[in-house]
């Protein structure tokens, strides 16, 4: 058994070759709480660590709901020092993940709503199933998408229909966050998590230091500027000479064989 492993807690971990799931279980809707929010942060700086795990794939307990985001409880007596450190959970939690140096994937199987659209907002890529409904409706009840809703949305589907989403608390459902670039790919129900898996097993192909790389040289180009990323591409490119992934990918390839990665 994997080190890793948790059963019953508000995210249970398992392993399946070179990728862990990761599943939102607090019933019913999966809300946030500090606590998972610190797990999840916990988990994925331990992922970090683990050079056997090439990717993640995060998905919800039971068939309605993904996640829909945070307790609004927590918010009733309007208590400024409980919100602020609500703020900083949920940012330090998503940020963690959107700068896991794996691959993650989130497989979205029902309502991913506020908290729970902005954790996939910090996966690399999101499939969705069929019936599942995604919505920032955070203005409706006095508040904003602080858990990077505002930025990651943006930046994914166009300031239009971020502003629909935000602004008008407009819902979109599968079909249509496949058309505004919402999520990479949708599903048949019951087919998110297998689906998510098959391409999460994918990632085993490709040399784990060269992806990472990859994956940092992407996610800059949000706020560098384009002359520094070309830069950037070439010095990364160069550094990947000191792995011995590097050697084993090109010569694998030369000898005609599967690569054996070490992640280093």
């Amino acid at each position: 058994m994997h080190p890793l492993t948790q059963t019953g807690g508000p995210i249970e971990v398992m392993t399946d070759g070179h990728v862990a799931v990761l599943t939102m279980n607090h019933p019913p809707a999966n809300t946030w709480t500090a606590d998972s929010l610190h797990q999840l942060k916990s988990l994925v700086e331990a992922l970090n660590t683990d050079k056997s795990i090439y990717a993640l794939v995060l998905t919800g307990k039971g068939e309605k709901f993904f996640s829909a985001g945070a307790d609004l409880k927590l918010f009733a007596s309007g208590d400024k020092g409980v919100a602020a450190d609500m703020a900083y959970c949920f940012g330090e939690a998503f940020e963690t993940l959107s700068s896991y140096r794996g691959v993650s994937i989130a497989a979205i199987n029902g309502y991913a709503m506020g908290g729970g659209l902005e954790v996939a907002l910090a996966c690399d890529i999101r499939i969705a199933e069929a019936h599942a409904v995604m919505a920032l409706p955070e203005a409706s009840v006095g508040l904003l998408p602080c858990a990077g809703g505002t930025q990651n949305l943006a930046w994914l589907v166009g300031e239009g229909w971020a502003k629909r989403m935000i602004l008008c608390g407009e819902r979109v459902s599968a079909s249509q966050a496949l058309d505004i670039r919402l999520v990479e790919e949708v599903v048949a129900s019951g087919q998110g998590l297998e689906t998510a898996m098959k391409l999460a097993a994918e990632v085993a192909n490709q040399s784990p230091t060269a992806v990472t790389a990859c994956k940092a040289l992407i996610q800059q180009a949000r706020f560098a500027p384009l002359h520094q990323g070309l830069i950037q591409e070439r010095e990364r490119f160069v550094r990947l000479f000191d792995t011995a992934d590097q050697q084993e990918g090109v010569n694998a390839f030369l000898e005609k064989r599967a690569p054996v990665w070490k992640n280093e």
